[in-house]
Formats: structure tokens, C-alpha cells, sequence
């Protein structure tokens, strides 16, 4: 089989083990009472969404997992970037998923405190940068996309530089999944260009793991888009951070996550606004509520437009993206 054909089988295959997966996975997380706790400050609205099974993060990533590994066993090229990019997704989904047993366990909206989690995120994020310059994928030049400008810069605080993007980026994603099938739905063509730049550029073996993680969230959506029968939890969301800034990193352009990520960027800078603007102002707020699709949602907005035009706008800068890179293909 082709490395083609081997990626659209994935992509189907992992779509199709989602639904399944979230099928069984779904009902158990209800026995088991694995209810999501709905924080006090967030619309009002949402209160009904209270005890909707969380952690159903696992269905896309156990699908993604078993396509990734089977594709894989035919398409070795002793390069093994491709397991890194794993790994460090694993490795944000277990914190994850510590954060929401502990909310779970405790029925509190809070799981681990942000201290144990920015320490946690560092260190995974500072092994994952190291073993890629070892490994020389990671040339420590930081490409400008759309020009052939990419001043070196020297490894070690590239690498800290990095580990910060990193978090940043992990923890950006984590605010995106606010309203139901949002963080799904603006993932799936981050990861489809992943797939095609990662493609284009000869990697067909780390194409394999965007390809079935698009498709895997595309099976995930039959359970999280409005009204959402499962939240995919930190689990999810700190699992598809580490697969976003991981495939950045691995093709050596972190500088395009400013393009395929610009919805993450928005929340968080929605966020961090919000909380500047409140402490300079003695208690005024710049907008209704943040992360902005709250602000949206206050205003009027449903959560359907909010998905449609979120999604919208990533698939044009995912485009945006593929014609600044283009360059790089073999």
C-alpha cells in the first residue's frame, strides 16, 4: 500500500474507532459518575451542562493511538521524530487527565494547582525540545513564514524560548475548549494541514500521526458538538496542545502556529486582557466575559455560530498557512 493510501485509510480508520470507542467509552464514564463541574463564573446558561461525562478526550486519542501505530509499523524510516511528537502529546494528555480525576474525585472545577501544572508542562516540554536537537530536528533557526528570513539563533535560549511557546500554545488550546466541539473543530484543519505540509515535505511517517488525529476528532464530534454528550476534558484539550506545538516544532516552523493557531492565540489574549484591563480599572471589564467565545455568547451569539465561524476562520488561515510553506516541499 502506498503512503498515500495509507494516510486516508488512517484518517477513516481513526474516525471510524472514535465513534466506537465513544460508544462504550461514553456510558461508562456515566457509571463511573465522571461528571464535569461547571465553574461559577462562567454563563449562566451552562449550569445545565453540569455532570455531562467528562474525559471523553480519551475516545479521540485511544483511536488516533491504535491508527497511528498500525500505520506505522510499515513506514519505517529510521527517523523517529515522529514517536517524540507522540510521546509529548501523551505525556500533556496524562497531565490532563491527573487534572481531571482530581476534579472528578473531589467534584471541585479545579484539579491540579497551575503551579504543579507549569512545572510539569516545562519539563515535558523542555526533554521533547532536547531530544529533537539531538536527534537534528530542530536546527535552532526560527524561519519567518512567506520570507527566506530564518536567523539562527543560539540553542539554549532557543530551547527556553521554545519551552515557553510550547506551554503557551498547550495551555491556549485548554482555553479554546469553552463551548461544545469548539477545540475539536478548530483542531481538525490545524491538523489536516499538518498532515499535507508534513506530506509535501517527504515525512510521510509524521504525516501519519495529524492525519489520524483529524480524523479521530472528526468521529469525536458525533459526541461533543452541541449538545455535547462528553466533554473531552484537560485530557483532550492538553493532548491536542502537545499535537499542535509538537508537529510545529517537529517541522522545525513554530512560527506558523501564529497562523494555523490564531484562534488559541485570540482566547488567550481575550484572557489576558480581560485580566489586565480588570486590575488597572479597580473591577471594569474589557468584555462581557472571557475566554471571547463567553463575550460572544453574552452578546447574543449561539454556540453553533460560534463554532461556524471559528472554524471557518482557522480553515482560511490553515490555507494561508499552505501557501506560505509550499516553499519547503520536495
Amino acid at each position: 500500500m502506498s503512503a498515500t493510501m495509507k494516510i486516508v485509510v488512517t484518517i477513516v480508520a481513526a474516525y471510524l474507532l472514535a465513534v466506537g470507542i465513544g460508544a462504550i467509552l461514553i456510558p461508562e464514564l456515566r457509571k463511573l459518575k465522571a461528571g464535569q463541574e461547571i465553574r461559577e463564573e462562567g454563563p449562566k446558561w451552562h449550569k445545565k451542562k453540569a455532570g455531562t461525562p467528562t474525559m471523553g478526550g480519551i475516545a479521540f486519542i485511544l483511536a488516533s493511538l491504535v491508527c497511528i501505530v498500525t500505520g506505522w509499523s510499515g513506514m519505517r524510516s529510521g527517523n523517529y521524530t515522529h514517536l517524540m511528537v507522540l510521546a509529548l502529546a501523551l505525556c500533556f494528555g496524562l497531565i490532563g487527565f491527573a487534572d481531571d480525576f482530581v476534579k472528578v474525585k473531589k467534584h471541585r472545577n479545579l484539579g491540579l494547582t497551575a503551579l504543579q501544572k507549569l512545572l510539569l508542562q516545562l519539563v515535558i516540554a523542555g526533554v521533547f525540545l532536547y531530544a529533537l536537537y539531538r536527534a537534528g530536528d530542530l536546527s535552532c533557526e526560527l524561519w519567518v513564514p512567506f520570507t527566506n528570513w530564518h536567523p539562527s539563533i543560539p540553542p539554549v535560549v532557543y530551547i527556553l524560548f521554545a519551552m515557553f511557546v510550547i506551554v503557551g500554545c498547550v495551555n491556549a488550546v485548554n482555553l479554546t475548549d469553552g463551548i461544545d466541539g469548539l477545540a475539536s473543530g478548530v483542531t481538525i484543519p490545524v491538523m489536516v494541514f499538518f498532515a499535507v505540509t508534513a506530506y509535501g515535505m517527504g515525512k510521510a511517517d509524521l504525516a501519519l500521526f495529524p492525519a489520524a488525529l483529524a480524523g479521530a476528532l472528526a468521529g469525536f464530534l458525533w459526541f461533543n458538538f452541541f449538545p455535547a454528550k462528553t466533554f473531552m476534558g484537560d485530557t483532550g484539550s492538553l493532548f491536542l496542545g502537545g499535537a499542535v506545538c509538537g508537529m510545529a516544532f517537529a517541522l522545525d516552523m513554530p512560527l506558523i502556529l501564529i497562523l494555523v493557531g490564531l484562534i488559541y492565540i485570540v482566547e488567550t489574549v481575550s484572557v489576558i486582557l480581560q485580566v489586565g484591563y480588570f486590575k488597572l480599572t479597580h473591577g471594569k471589564r474589557l468584555f462581557r466575559m472571557s475566554p471571547i467565545h463567553h463575550h460572544l455568547e453574552m452578546g447574543g451569539w449561539s454556540e453553533y455560530k460560534i463554532w461556524g465561524v471559528f472554524v471557518g476562520i482557522t480553515c482560511l488561515m490553515c490555507v494561508l498557512a499552505y501557501f506560505g510553506v509550499r516553499g519547503w516541499f520536495v
